[in-house]
């Protein structure tokens, strides 16, 4: 109870603040509450299914794609240290690149939903790298040294030390990434390479000025990325007891 408490409260405010602004000073442009969970209701599983599985077949191959070439590049660096340099400035290029400036340039390079795969791999490559170099230098200097005491050059510290090091950061990006590269899919619709989507619903929505359908649409959005955050961290505690463990130790 105490652990939810907070939560609950939170939400029972959000909800008290969106109500009021809807029925005063922003009632042209924010639904009530009940207008929205209405239009929700009334849309159903019939009109937000196809747009999920656009959207979440988008976000799911651009995650797995730029979060495997992130662990690939993670790994070579610190196998191949001089190429850290080149990797890390195109990491930097990758995530400070305007998304306006690189979507049009995807749309007429690539077909159909591949510019959002490639724009929700983009979304999720530069956080998981970080993540993943901090943990992999993370690992332990003494037992690093007893490796290499035994022989064992860099690979071998990587496979019996540094993996295991950097579970907990690595997973920590991965819980990270998930919400972004819906966002990455999402943004990627507003090219208008595919005809079904969240992005895709939620441009024709605001063109036809059905405002509690906008508003249905980005809370939909809100939960699948909420759903894919918490999936990414039920993975990371049973993947990662001994982290949960120790930082509990640490609390107290």
């Amino acid at each position: 109870m105490r652990r939810w408490t907070p939560t609950a409260v939170g939400v029972a405010a959000l909800l008290g603040l969106w109500t009021l602004l809807a029925l005063t000073v922003l009632s042209t442009g924010v639904p009530t509450p009940w207008a929205v969970v209405g239009k929700l209701s009334s849309d159903g599983w019939a009109f937000y299914q196809p747009h999920l599985s656009q959207t979440g077949g988008e976000a799911l191959a651009g995650y797995l794609a730029g979060n495997a070439v992130a662990l690939l590049c993670a790994l070579l660096v610190l196998l191949v240290p001089a190429l850290e340099r080149v990797v890390m400035q195109l990491a930097v290029a990758s995530y400070c690149m305007p998304v306006i400036a690189i979507g049009p340039l995807l749309a007429l390079t690539l077909d159909g939903d591949q510019p959002m795969v490639v724009m929700a791999g983009l979304s999720v490559f530069f956080t998981t790298l970080i993540g993943a170099l901090l943990g992999l230098r993370s690992a332990d200097p003494t037992s690093l040294d007893l490796v290499r005491a035994y022989g064992g050059g860099r690979w071998q510290q990587l496979r019996r030390v540094r993996l295991a090091a950097a579970l907990p950061s690595t997973l920590a990006a991965l819980k990270i990434s998930a919400p972004a590269a819906l966002l990455g899919a999402i943004i990627g619709e507003y090219l208008g390479r595919v005809d079904n989507g969240l992005g895709v619903a939620m441009t024709i929505s605001q063109q036809q000025l059905d405002i509690p359908r906008t508003w249905g649409i980005a809370l939909v959005s809100g939960a699948v990325a909420g759903l894919g955050y918490l999936l990414t961290s039920l993975l990371g505690r049973l993947a990662t007891p001994w982290a949960r463990d120790t930082t509990a130790g640490e609390g107290l």
